[in-house]
This record gives structure tokens, sequence and C-alpha cells, in this order.
């Protein structure tokens, strides 16, 4: 059966964007490049500052950076596709190559929001627990958070990709969107969705509130621990250190929560592109300016990595003798 559906379709043709005008796409090409190249440098400059800095050797940094691996990996899935599609006209994605593309993007989007939890729990217990910090965030518990979020997030990519495998294809193959999503898939299928629906109302909504109401009941703590500090100005200072992660917090799932856990009659191809949009370009793009500005030690890191760089020609013209 499934060799048939492939033989029936064994390609879809990705719209995206491309029903805009030609000075538009050209315009649009521009934007995306711009995004991504600002994703992947700004990630990939977290990546490196934590690396290079014995300072931020911490739980917390640890899990920054492997957030920043994922969001170039996340936004590595689609972008470059949305380039060609704006720049080449190659609309077209191969029945395995959307449904590898498909995968990807679940892994992706489950460790983001694995790792915003995992993020939470460790503010939570440095805010809550500091005497005991360093006993209970161990390198051990870290790795095993981060492998164990690897694990499950693909466990569950491998599902959906397996169910929407077994499905039909048969008529149109025309995906009103830049990237292949669940949503639009099951809207082009000719057989019965039901049990691949259920599976992303269910199995999607526990993966994904799980984490969530973990992320509620840290920060509640976090915001009783500090409204119960004596001093006010300490207290906010606190809880201002996590500023930057409940931006990204907000960001991250408020999206989420209007692409795929609203009724199906309100989705509309303009509105879950917009919101689609948000999740895998505007939000990766974002987290890296989001944690260095609003974090006096990411700028720091950063800050000597710049230096360290200006520097290092001049020290070696200086080692070569005359």
């Amino acid at each position: 059966m499934s060799s048939i559906n492939q033989s029936r379709i064994s390609e879809f043709l990705l719209l995206g964007l491309s029903r805009q005008p030609q000075q538009q796409q050209q315009l649009l090409f521009l934007l995306f490049l711009i995004m991504y190249l600002a994703t992947v440098l700004g990630n990939l400059l977290i990546i490196l500052a934590i690396s290079t800095d014995s300072h931020l050797h911490t739980p917390m940094y640890f899990f920054l950076s492997n957030l920043s691996f994922v969001d170039v990996c996340f936004s590595s899935t689609t972008v470059p596709k949305v380039l060609a599609i704006h720049i080449l006209g190659n609309q077209s994605i191969s029945f395995s190559g959307c449904l590898t593309q498909l995968y990807f993007l679940c892994v992706f989007a489950e460790m983001d929001n694995f790792l915003l939890a995992v993020m939470a729990y460790d503010r939570f217990v440095a805010i809550c627990h500091p005497l005991y910090y360093t006993i209970k965030m161990t390198h051990q518990l870290c790795a095993l958070l981060v492998i164990g979020s690897w694990l499950v997030a693909n466990l569950y990519a491998l599902l959906h990709t397996l169910l929407m495998a077994q499905l039909s294809f048969c008529g149109d193959n025309i995906i009103p969107h830049f990237f292949c999503d669940l949503t639009p898939l099951l809207k082009l299928s000719c057989s019965d969705t039901h049990l691949n629906e259920l599976m992303t109302l269910t199995l999607g909504t526990v993966i994904m509130v799980i984490p969530f109401v973990c992320i509620l009941i840290s920060y509640f703590h976090i915001t009783c621990a500090a409204l119960s500090v004596s001093s006010s100005r300490r207290g906010w200072k606190s809880f201002s250190t996590c500023g930057s992660h409940l931006a990204v917090v907000c960001l991250f799932y408020g999206t989420i929560i209007s692409l795929y856990f609203n009724p199906s009659f309100s989705h509309s191809p303009g509105r879950d592109m917009a919101a689609a949009m948000m999740f895998t370009v505007v939000t990766p793009m974002l987290n890296p300016f989001i944690y260095s500005l609003r974090n006096r030690d990411m700028k720091g890191a950063l800050r000597k990595l710049f230096t360290m760089n200006l520097h290092l020609p001049i020290s070696v013209r200086n080692h070569i003798p005359n």
C-alpha cells in the first residue's frame, strides 16, 4: 500500500510565499537570507563564547549552548528550501524528502520544548535552593536531561513520520506552506487521518503541556522566592536573571499553541504560515539576541571573544622574527 501511495504522488509542491510578484520574491529571498545568516551566526557565537569562557561552564550555559545548536538545526531544516523556492523557483520536494523534513522539524521543535523546561528547572534550583545547586545540578544529571530529551524527541518524531507514511496521497499535491508540516499534509491526504489527528491532539498535547506546566510551576516558586527576599532590589535582581528565558518561553509557546492547538476550522493557510514562520525562523533568530543583550555574563564573554580575535593578528605578528 505504501508503494502505491508513493507511485501516485512522488513529490509535493511547496507554494510558500511564491504567489507574490517577482519584485517581492527578491525582497523575500533577501529577508529570509538575512534572517538565516543572523540565526546561524548569532547562535554559533553563543556556542563559541560559552565553550571558550571557563566562567560559563555551568549547567545554565550548557543548556543554552544546546538550545543554540538546536535553533541552528531547526532553522536549517526549513530556510534553505525557502531560499531555493524564492530564487530558483524550485518548489518541488520528494515524498521521502517531505517526510524527512517533517521528522527533523518534530525533533527540533520538541528539543526546544524540553530544553526550555530544563532551563526553567535549572533556574528554580539556582534561586530557590542555591545552597544545594552544585549538589543537585551535577554534570551527570545535566547530560542525562539532554540525552533523555533527544531520545524522547526522536521517538515522538519517528511516530508521527511513520503514521504519515501510511497515509494515501492520491489527489492534490500542492502544499500552501513553505515546509512539510503536519496540518497541511493531513489536509491533502485522501485516506482516514483520524489516528494521526488523535495522536497529534493527545500525545502532542501531553508532550507539550508537561514541560509547559513544569515551567509554570518553576516560575511560580521563583516568583515566591523573589518576593520573600528581604531586600526588594536583591529579589528583583534574582528574578530578572530569568527575564531572557521567560521572553523566549512566551514567544515559543505562544506560536505553538496558536498553530497546533486550535480547532481545525480556525486554521487558514496565511495564519498558519505566519505562526509557523514565527517559531521556525523568527524565534531561533531572536534567541541569541535575547540571551546576549539581557545577560551580563554573556555580553562579557562575547566581548572577550571579539577582543581576542581582534588582538590575535597583532600577537601573531609580534612573534614573527625580523
